[in-house]
């Protein structure tokens, strides 16, 4: 029987009606009038031979506990989204008849991270070959690793395993820089989306560059790059100016414009700022230095070590992304010998000493009132958000942590107007996790992109054995019930425990009008105070999946039931513990 047929099924059915029935037909009629289908397949247009394209581009994801911005308390409410674009957030929104209903009933929404510098996707190109005749005292440009006229754009693919594993991780919107030696080129702003798209949001947002120097040849050293930095720099202003007198008088010879001075005009105008590539707290200074004597704009990335030097980042108010990793901590917790030595029990507590200082950076940055963001080169997507835990542990706090991947990335990229936060106007994205984002046990399970909402699997959380959850005892038999716009239904929960693990049936009204029936519960969960089940319902020849999702208190629980597609209703329920007759 295909989904039309199902629906005049239940609509001709002439066996008296039942709370449980209504339930299911009226959530049907409700689904079939706003979609015209049932089938996960409807969602894609009839005209489209791949499957792949969307009929609609509007969606909301309803009853989430929404975190719009760190700092505010999660609330429950409804995210409408539309075109890639936020068009309401609220408890009593008015959804259009064209919006794809996702329940968020159980999923913790925030805003999508931003990574402030990366090289996800990023592809190196070729080095250039030398000359017959070259001079390492003289390299070309190119050659010494000096080409700001680069493109962050033209090294970076959306396909790959590094961006999809980014976007798993959170990441919606990403700085790329490119690839390259002391000046890299210009980096850009690009979304994680779809790959149909170019995804560009913008190109030339700053000037990377780092402290490198080239390999056997000028600039080799710190202080050489240093000297070629200022040089390039000051040869632009001179070619600006050069080039101003040869357009506004006669008689003026031509100057020699470049594709160096060309493309580092945009820097010396104050247009975009230097991305500035430091490690430790000499090259911040010596950053520092050279943008104090030449007048650029200036944001540090990279900072690994900098606790000596976070005063000195706030009195000059510089922009600073650090790194979103840690140091290995494998040698901290290997075990000690019977027979190591007191001079290797001391390298390990030095060893241990500099991790624990590492680690506790970010907090004392965050003390400092120094507001900054994150960069990912370096670190590996898996390990990110471990990375983040770790620091959180060591005194960061969590709505810093998440202003540092959000409100204060797009502050410092320039993006506040469209992304950073969940508020209406702002570009869709989204991070759906399964908890509270920095909680141990927490998934991110969707992770929506301009509007395109990727799915990732979550791991099923491990029980530990003879473990019961915090809201009281759940073994026995529940009286529960379920509203929904068709009125009240309800039935009976019967749970047992079986060692560590758990079994159990619900009964409820038969959608055929025949009575109650029954059915086995399946992956039944219970950690902490969360109960959740799930168990199937044959209605009109569709077989549907109906999740249970609850917090158990006492001998109560409240929580939400979602009936396949059809959306999601709150169900209430009492225990009324199994009793064992004396003997």
């Amino acid at each position: 029987m295909d989904s039309e047929e199902a629906f005049i099924s239940l609509l001709d059915h002439n066996k008296p009606s039942n709370p449980m029935r209504k339930t299911l037909l009226k959530a049907s009629v409700l689904c079939l009038m706003l979609s015209g289908f049932i089938s996960r397949a409807s969602l894609f247009a009839q005209s489209d031979p791949t499957g792949k394209k969307p009929i609609t581009s509007t969606y909301a994801i309803t009853n989430a506990t929404v975190f719009a911005k760190p700092g505010s308390e999660g609330s429950k409410a409804t995210i409408l989204i539309k075109d890639g674009v936020i068009k309401g957030v609220g408890s009593n929104l008015s959804l259009p008849v064209e919006a794809k209903v996702i329940a968020g009933d159980s999923l913790f929404i925030y805003p999508g991270f931003i990574d402030g510098a990366s090289q996800a996707g990023i592809t190196k190109p070729e080095d250039p070959k030398r000359p017959d005749n070259f001079d390492s005292s003289k390299p070309s440009d190119e050659i010494a690793g000096i080409t700001p006229w680069r493109s962050a754009v033209d090294q970076f693919s959306i396909d790959g395993s590094q961006v999809d594993a980014m976007r798993q991780a959170g990441f919606t919107l990403i700085q790329i820089v490119p690839e390259g030696g002391m000046i890299a080129g210009k980096s850009a702003l690009v979304i994680l989306g779809d790959d149909k798209s170019t995804n560009v949001i913008k190109e030339n947002t700053s000037l990377s560059s780092n402290l490198n120097g080239a390999r056997g040849m000028y600039p080799g050293t710190t202080v050489g790059v240093m000297a070629k930095f200022r040089d390039v720099y000051k040869n632009t202003e001179l070619t600006k100016n050069r080039t101003a007198t040869f357009a506004s008088n006669t008689g003026v010879v031509r100057p020699e414009i470049t594709p160096t001075y060309q493309a580092m005009m945009d820097v010396i105008s104050g247009q975009v700022p230097v991305l500035f590539e430091v490690g430790n707290d000499l090259e911040v200074r010596r950053a520092l230095s050279l943008k104090n004597e030449l007048g650029f704009q200036l944001i540090l990335t990279g900072l690994e070590e900098y606790e000596n030097v976070i005063d000195l980042l706030k009195s000059s108010g510089t922009k600073v992304l650090i790194q979103l990793a840690v140091p290995d901590d494998k040698a901290i917790k290997a075990k000690e010998g019977e027979d190591e030595s007191e001079e290797v029990k001391a390298l390990k507590a030095r060893v241990k000493a500099s991790y624990d200082k590492a680690i506790a950076q970010a907090g004392k940055l965050e003390a400092a009132g120094v507001p900054f963001a994150f960069t990912t080169i370096g670190a590996k997507p898996n390990d990110l958000m471990k990375s983040l835990k770790t620091m959180i542990e060591a005194g960061l706090s969590e709505e810093a942590a998440l202003a540092a991947l959000t409100t204060n990335a797009a502050d410092i990229l320039g993006v506040s107007k469209f992304a950073g936060s969940i508020e209406s106007g702002k570009m869709a994205n989204l991070v759906l996790a399964t908890g509270p984002i920095f909680e141990e046990d927490s998934q991110i399970k969707h992770v929506v992109v301009d509007g395109k909402i990727f799915e990732y699997e979550t791991k099923a959380k491990k029980k530990k054995e003879g473990a019961e959850g915090s809201g009281g005892a759940i073994a026995g038999t529940w009286d529960y019930t379920s509203e929904t716009p068709a009125g009240s239904s309800g039935g009976k929960i019967t749970i047992a425990k079986d060692g560590s693990s758990y079994s159990g049936t619900i009964t409820y009204d038969d959608p055929a009008g025949s009575g109650a029936a029954t059915s086995d519960l399946e992956d039944i969960s219970y950690e902490g105070s969360s109960l959740t089940f799930s168990f199937g319902v044959s209605a009109g020849g569709m077989n549907l999946k109906v999740d249970v999702s609850a917090e158990v208190s006492g001998n109560t629980m409240d929580g939400s039931m979602i009936i396949g597609e059809f959306g999601s209703f709150p169900i209430s329920g009492t225990l009324n513990p199994t009793l064992i007759a004396n003997k």
